[in-house]
């Protein structure tokens, strides 16, 4: 491969084509790895930054870098967002099933001519003789495959087209490939390298915390009113809601907007420009939540999705990770919440009848890991980074998880670990958890009696104070978190004791554990709707961060492109915090770039001059950020007590303000992107057919103006309250 200029750095390319000042962790390492011909392994969570340690070294290297994607969607995304790094279109191109043959003859001509720096194929694309000629005949920088975990039967997203990726490549050329995946346990990562025929690539494993994702597990209870109660306190929030099948997704969905929340169904069985709609939607915040099965996950890659709600637990720890790790990609909040109930379970184990028997084992393994984490009640950061490798203090998880944020009371669990230990140790290590649980309790199974275990000396010692099988699988959860047992994954989950667990035994020393949660026959369901609260803010200005997106928005339709891909959020706090008046200021902003400027920055320019003009704001290097929390405070108990459906009146009186005052405040609230629903309000003081002639002229006027409004609708027949109420709600309805 080719190296870059002495003169030119990796900092300054970063600089340069993405507006970074500094890399993210293990980047830059990643990156110099692969530029100096090396095989390159990257374990690295969602949201770590994966994609650049690619994309900026096919920008830089001689030739065409190939990357290997498994989703359409996904590579469209990726190629929207890098044709924005500079003027020139053909800078990457995808080539899949979706594109006309005029189409694909454009994409190979301005490969052939040196333009394109990034190919994204999908792995049924590159088998194809066609398309293999055509690689032999062009050149290449390197390969990159993506979602790497796609080739292990032990990853939660297995693709057997993924396993013949080698000797593909090896039949275009010796280039250096790079392999990168978000969620690979210790055994998926060997499976990844055998196959691939990297043993000897250098690795790069990243930590798996992800410390913005709040984790939680909540009892499967009223589940569909609780996800709109939960859902209504994100008001203006993006959010995935993840359920097991394709029905469930259209009834919750439907039942989320008529509830009042902007949601649309996603899953495999709609047809693909409909998928397309509603993810295109999604991306351009025209919708708030994405309803979906798990077909619907690698292919969004929205960094301000803030909350990831499980309906139904997932199959695997691998698939929850995948998933949750969707929320908060950017750094901000990120929320995760699952509901689950031990009926779940038994459904999954149900689904795996009639598959083959080597596959069932695998998926009841993932299973039982998937319930551990459900049911544990000790740090589910700390458990979830144990099952990918990672060790982990849970001191550091800063009340990050529902557990660690309200502890339950633990006790000393030494005796019993060492009497686990032991058990294990009597039956050769050649059992799974609960056929030793079986033993502990003196349960007569029938693999007891096959083995005579009920002879051995342990047999019925775990039954004193009424301890059972949720006391034991806690123990035993404890045992394998602190290392002092490990499981067998290629032997059907046995346990075995580690060096750690035989020190214990010589010389035991205190272990607090927590009792496991109980979610035995919890699940209930309702479709009643619910009321929610307000809607929190960042610490930038407010008043121009709210004007700043509304730009970005009608940047974003005009162009029909995603928000994100023109600016993050972050972006735009920033600018709300700096007051960049200049281009080499707004370069400056994180995730700008000189690209991004010049092509879309004059705009936002004008709009941050214009403000700090007529606001007089001084900008001193140094610059504080203005408090703004009286104001907060008034619209949020604003919004609050319109959740609770109090009289207008009221609220008004409570604040010493007129009714025309706060009529103002929520006019406010409501221009800034925020839906209040003051239906209940509006339909005790005006008349329906008044409310549907004034709901049919905010529909067909291209005036915002409530004078012009009043005067259309009769002033005989309306007061100018009346007027400014049904604004509020056609605004509410057809504008946020």
């Amino acid at each position: 491969m080719k190296t870059l200029d002495v003169e030119t750095s990796l900092l300054d390319c970063l600089q340069k084509y993405f507006g970074f000042k500094k890399f993210k962790g293990p980047q830059e390492a990643i990156i110099a790895s692969l530029m100096e011909g090396k095989d390159t392994f990257v374990i690295m969570p969602t949201g770590g930054g994966k994609s650049l340690c690619y994309q900026l070294p096919a920008l830089v290297s001689e030739g065409t870098a190939i990357i290997i994607s498994p989703l359409i969607a996904l590579m469209k995304n990726q190629v929207d967002a890098l044709r924005n790094f500079g003027n020139e279109e053909g800078i990457a191109h995808f080539l899949n099933s979706s594109l006309t043959k005029a189409e694909i003859t454009k994409v190979k001509k301005d490969i052939t001519d040196g333009k394109t720096k990034l190919l994204y194929v999908a792995p049924e694309s590159l088998t194809k003789e066609d398309n293999i000629a055509f690689f032999n005949e062009i050149k290449i920088s390197f390969f990159a495959i993506d979602e790497a975990h796609c080739i292990s039967e032990w990853g939660h997203d297995f693709r057997p087209e993924y396993r013949r990726l080698r000797p593909i490549i090896e039949e275009i050329g010796k280039v250096p490939i790079i392999a990168l995946t978000a969620t690979a346990t210790p055994k998926v990562q060997q499976d990844i390298q055998k196959n691939l025929g990297m043993s000897s690539a250098n690795l790069f494993k990243s930590s798996f915390n992800r410390s913005n994702l709040y984790y939680e597990v909540r009892p499967k209870v009223n589940v569909i009113k609780e996800i709109i109660k939960y859902v209504k306190t994100q008001q203006g929030k993006s959010g995935i809601v993840y359920c097991l099948s394709r029905k469930k997704v259209e009834e919750l969905a439907q039942t989320l907007q008529v509830n009042g929340i902007k949601a649309l169904p996603y899953h495999a069985g709609l047809e693909a420009k409909e998928r397309a709609k509603t993810q295109d939607a999604f991306l351009m915040e025209d919708i708030d939540v994405i309803v979906a099965t798990i077909a619907f996950g690698m292919g969004i890659d929205k960094p301000d999705v803030r909350f990831v709600i499980h309906h139904d637990i997932p199959k695997s720890l691998e698939g929850y990770y995948q998933e949750t790790g969707r929320g908060g990609r950017d750094g901000g909040e990120g929320n995760c919440v699952t509901f689950y109930s031990h009926d779940d379970i038994v459904k999954l184990e149900k689904f795996m009848k009639g598959k083959p028997v080597a596959e069932q084992e695998i998926g009841k393994q993932l299973l039982t890991e998937t319930v551990s984490y459900a049911e544990t009640s000790s740090c589910r950061r700390k458990f979830l980074l144990h099952y990918f490798g990672e060790e982990f203090d849970e001191k550091g998880c800063g009340g990050m998880c529902d557990n660690c944020r309200n502890p339950k009371q633990k006790f000393d669990g030494m005796d019993d670990i060492a009497l686990a230990i032991e058990v294990v140790t009597d039956v050769k290590e050649k059992f799974k958890t609960k056929d030793v649980i079986n033993i502990l309790l003196g349960n007569i199974t029938s693999t007891v009696k096959a083995y005579k275990q009920n002879e051995l000396e342990c047999f019925g010692k775990g039954t004193e104070d009424d301890k059972n099988e949720k006391y034991w699988n806690a123990i035993f959860r404890q045992a394998l978190v602190s290392g002092l047992m490990s499981k067998d994954v290629e032997n059907y989950g046995l346990l075995k004791v580690t060096k750690e667990g035989e020190k214990f035994l010589d010389k035991p020393y205190s272990m607090m554990v927590t009792k496991d949660h109980d979610y035995e026959g919890t699940e209930t369901d309702d479709d009643d709707g619910a009321g929610g609260g307000g809607k929190g803010g960042s610490g930038a200005d407010a008043v121009l961060f709210s004007a700043l997106k509304d730009l970005l928005k009608q940047t974003a339709n005009k162009l029909k492109l995603p928000p994100y891909v023109i600016f993050q959020e972050v972006s735009l706090e920033e600018m709300a915090i700096q007051y960049p008046i200049k281009m080499d200021e707004l370069v400056n902003i994180t995730g700008v770039g000189q690209g991004k400027a010049q092509k879309f920055g004059k705009a936002f320019l004008d709009l941050i001059s214009k403000y700090v003009e007529e606001n007089e704001i001084e900008r001193p290097l140094d610059m504080v950020v203005k408090s703004i929390v009286n104001k907060s405070g008034l619209k949020v108990y604003i919004i609050q007590n319109i959740d609770r459906k109090l009289p207008l009146e009221d609220v008004a009186k409570a604040k010493g303000l007129s009714l025309s005052d706060l009529i103002m405040e929520i006019e406010s609230i409501v221009h800034s992107g925020t839906k209040v629903n003051i239906s209940y309000y509006i339909n005790d003081i005006i008349d329906d057919d008044k409310q549907e002639e004034a709901m049919a002229y905010f529909k067909e006027s291209n005036s915002d103006s409530i004078a012009d409004a009043l005067k259309e609708l009769g002033e005989d027949e309306y007061t100018e309250e009346e007027v400014r109420l049904m604004h509020i709600k056609f605004m509410s309805e057809f504008g946020n």
